[in-house]
């Protein structure tokens, strides 16, 4: 390798972003990071650019570039600040940048990843929001410039390993009759429905095998992670939502199966560490160490799993009906959970009331095609309102 890959980090400051850095540092050789951006934990942005010394960081606004450029100076770095989507998208698509890990959390990611899909680079995909809004567009963009996109999402970079090479040629040309997308559960899996008006967001979050931001944490709780995680597989994959099947592990070892048509079941196991499909993209076609431990099965000792309740997990229902409608609908369901999660972590509303702002919201407004990005965003917008509607109304 004549010099190491450059990785632009978007949403550095995460759980995705920290553990892809915890990788990149164990591969001097192979990889240097050539951007980070971080959105509120400036404190942990700055520590981070001291310990990478990226060319770039990129900050929301314009204060706090401000005070970033000049702890960076104080601290001998040459690091040059940016600011807003304008220099997400110009970290994005820099010549000099060789892959782009997207870990940027919801709609604000999508932008951004799609700059970095345009200029043709390596992309490392974490932000799921990009191809729920648009993954017709966000598709076609990827087979115009010949992109290359690789799943960090655990069970989508299972199902990418359990997938053969040229799984793009279809699902039935493959041999592949379903896909298997396996979820924890998440903290409420076994609380009976009737406690589930109670729970706090700090319950929520809890998640009892992974650690993550506490939005997608939320997600996890409610199973609209897995909702959304099936939305993506269809684009990912060209599966049709009939093709996808959540199953309930709670152990979190198996990370996703694919079934073909002769019987045969592949799995892709591990410890639920993100090191490991991080690592995976980042070296794809080859393999390097990730850092995670080997799994051990004797300390496992038994596998479980069960079909979803979808009484208890509605989100999921919901999820499903808008990958089944297409469009406008998948843009406008992540809109209205972005808006009922966020009140739900406010403490505005009861977890329970987070399905119901988002069936309302899909309730009133009906689905329209969206055959460019603004429409994309349009329908988002228009999500966003009714769903702060729905708060206004019930006094919220």
């Amino acid at each position: 390798m004549s010099r190491p890959q450059q990785i632009t980090v978007l949403g550095a400051t995460g759980s995705i972003g920290l553990s892809t850095l915890d990788v990149i540092a164990r591969h001097p050789d192979r990889y240097q990071v050539f951007a980070l951006s971080g959105f509120t934990r400036l404190r942990e942005l700055l520590a981070l650019c001291v310990r990478h010394t990226p060319r770039f960081a990129v900050v929301p606004e314009a204060g706090a570039a401000r005070m970033l450029q000049d702890d960076l100076s104080a601290a001998g770095l040459s690091t040059r600040v940016l600011v807003g989507e304008e220099g997400l998208c110009q970290v994005s698509a820099d010549a000099e940048v060789d892959a782009v890990m997207a870990a940027i959390v919801g709609a604000a990611g999508l932008r951004p990843t799609l700059a970095a899909v345009e200029a043709g680079k390596k992309i490392l995909l974490a932000n799921k929001e990009a191809l729920v809004m648009s993954g017709a567009l966000f598709m076609q963009a990827v087979r115009k410039s010949g992109s290359v996109l690789l799943p960090i999402d655990s069970e989508h970079n299972a199902i990418f390993q359990c997938m053969p090479r040229d799984f793009a040629r279809g699902l039935d040309a493959v041999g592949v009759r379903r896909i298997l997308l396996t979820a924890s559960g998440g903290p409420f899996r076994q609380t009976p429905l009737a406690e589930l008006a109670h729970v706090s967001p700090d319950q929520a979050c809890a998640h009892p095998n992974w650690s993550m931001g506490r939005k997608i944490s939320v997600d996890s709780a409610s199973m609209m992670n897995k909702g959304l995680e099936l939305i993506e597989a269809c684009w990912l994959f060209d599966a049709q939502p009939s093709q996808v099947e959540v199953v309930i592990h709670p152990q979190s070892v198996i990370h996703s199966l694919v079934d073909y048509v002769d019987g045969s079941v592949l799995a892709q196991l591990g410890n639920p560490d993100m090191r490991t499909p991080i690592a995976n993209a980042l070296a794809w076609p080859e393999r390097i160490d990730s850092g995670v431990p080997p799994l051990d099965l004797f300390a496992i000792a038994r596998l479980d799993f069960e079909a979803p309740d979808e009484e208890r997990f509605p989100c999921l229902r919901l999820a499903r009906q808008a990958a089944e409608a297409g469009n406008s609908a998948p843009a406008m369901l992540n809109a209205a959970n972005e808006v009922a999660v966020a009140a739900f972590l406010d403490g505005r509303v009861r977890y329970p009331e987070i399905a119901s702002i988002i069936e309302d919201t899909l309730n009133l407004e009906p689905v329209v095609a969206v055959d460019d990005l603004e429409a994309v965003f349009t329908a988002d917008t228009k999500a966003r309102v009714l769903a702060g509607q729905w708060l206004s109304r019930h006094g919220r």
